[in-house]
């Protein structure tokens, strides 16, 4: 279980309001496990909420077939493919079935994919998995990322409120990084299916602004929109964090929601404290798309939260229960958290090695916090 410590930091930010939950899409891109499909970076409309709840009919068991892992947008960028390609040769070796690595641009599609059973496998964010879950209870976490202890009293990320660096100061009350400037301004989120780049982030402009008489009956759903009478200006959606943070670079929006595990490739940090506010990131040279043209730009953190790590999750009508408990074995080996391509000591791969980090079963109940966002 999370220590004490940890309830008490982001309890307040999940007890505001029920979140809009987005509908599954439909259309993809697959690819094989050596895909290195960038994610794209273009604002799109919000998703609808989802008004049928009814588990999808499951496909056939993996275990005649080979066997498809899903990825977000996120991690759908060519910066990540070593990764990708590492986790679909250990499934092999455990399981023996050809893998598949599906790439998507839409968090909607990569949900659909695994309540479908087209895909067995997915990496989803914990607000992505209760959604999965919500829809067809077979979807369930099959393991995650610990943090340095090796444990997951400290599985954590980071959801971040940022703005451009020359504009930090505009967001500054008493000396220090506040958000209550944010109202009125153009902001950009991830996804209404994204953790870290809506449900947090959401949750802590409301407990922050309904204090405010003028903005008491502020809702999930107004966050979700801009214009007269709005919170925002306007709201865009990047449909991936690279996407939200190119929003904010390239001078679509005034503030943006993003973590910080999904732009560790493309930035380094150039003063301050990782995930702190005042911490100031910059676009390393040679950063690859979408942030190529956008080197030595600069974004301030104003505020962050911590997010509990997201599953690997899996259908249980379309993967058999020995398939997933040896996936489950190899993933959780010392081998893999040995593997630099997955936990990179450098700090720039989809996982980061610093102490003692590895890949650690997960059950459904560790994301009850999350799930409390929708209680």
């Amino acid at each position: 279980m999370l220590k004490h410590t940890f309830f008490k930091v982001i309890t307040p930010i999940l007890l505001v309001g029920a979140l809009a939950i987005s509908a599954a899409g439909c259309g993809s891109t697959t690819a094989s496990s050596s895909s290195s499909s960038a994610p794209a970076s273009a604002p799109a409309a919000p998703s609808a909420p989802a008004t049928n709840s009814a588990a999808p009919a499951a496909a056939p068991s993996s275990s005649a077939g080979s066997i498809t892992v899903v990825w977000y947008p996120n991690e759908s960028a060519a910066d990540f493919a070593p990764a990708r390609d590492a986790i679909a040769k250990y499934i092999k070796q455990a399981t023996g079935k050809n893998v598949v690595n599906m790439t998507t641009t839409d968090y909607t599609i990569a949900i659909e994919a695994i309540d479908s059973g087209k895909a067995q496998l997915a990496y989803m964010g914990a607000q992505g998995y209760i959604q999965a879950n919500q829809q067809n209870s077979a979807v369930q976490p099959l393991f995650t990322n610990a943090g340095p202890s090796g444990t997951l009293s400290d599985a954590l990320y980071y959801s971040r409120l940022c703005v451009k660096a020359a504009d930090a100061s505009q967001y500054m009350s008493n000396g220090a990084y506040s958000i209550q400037n944010i109202a009125g301004k153009k902001i950009s989120f991830v996804s209404q299916s994204s953790t870290s780049g809506w449900a947090i982030p959401t949750s802590a402009i409301l407990g922050f602004f309904k204090k405010d008489s003028q903005w008491s009956s502020l809702t999930a759903d107004d966050l979700a929109q801009g214009g007269s009478g709005k919170l925002f200006s306007a709201v865009l959606f990047g449909n991936s964090h690279q996407g939200s943070a190119v929003n904010l670079l390239s001078g679509k929006c005034d503030v943006a929601a993003f973590d910080d595990q999904d732009l560790a490739p493309y930035v380094q940090l150039n003063s301050g404290k990782d995930n702190t506010p005042g911490a100031v990131y910059e676009v390393a040279k040679g950063a690859s798309a979408p942030f190529d043209t956008l080197t030595g730009k600069q974004y301030t953190v104003i505020a962050a939260y911590p997010v509990l790590n997201g599953p690997f999750a899996y259908n249980s009508k379309s993967l058999s229960a020995g398939d997933a408990q040896k996936i489950l074995a190899t993933m959780t080996s010392s081998a893999v958290a040995n593997d630099k391509t997955l936990f990179d000591p450098s700090g720039k791969g989809l996982f980061t090695k610093t102490q003692n980090e590895q890949f650690i079963k997960v059950t459904d109940d560790w994301y009850l916090p999350i799930r409390n966002l929708g209680a």
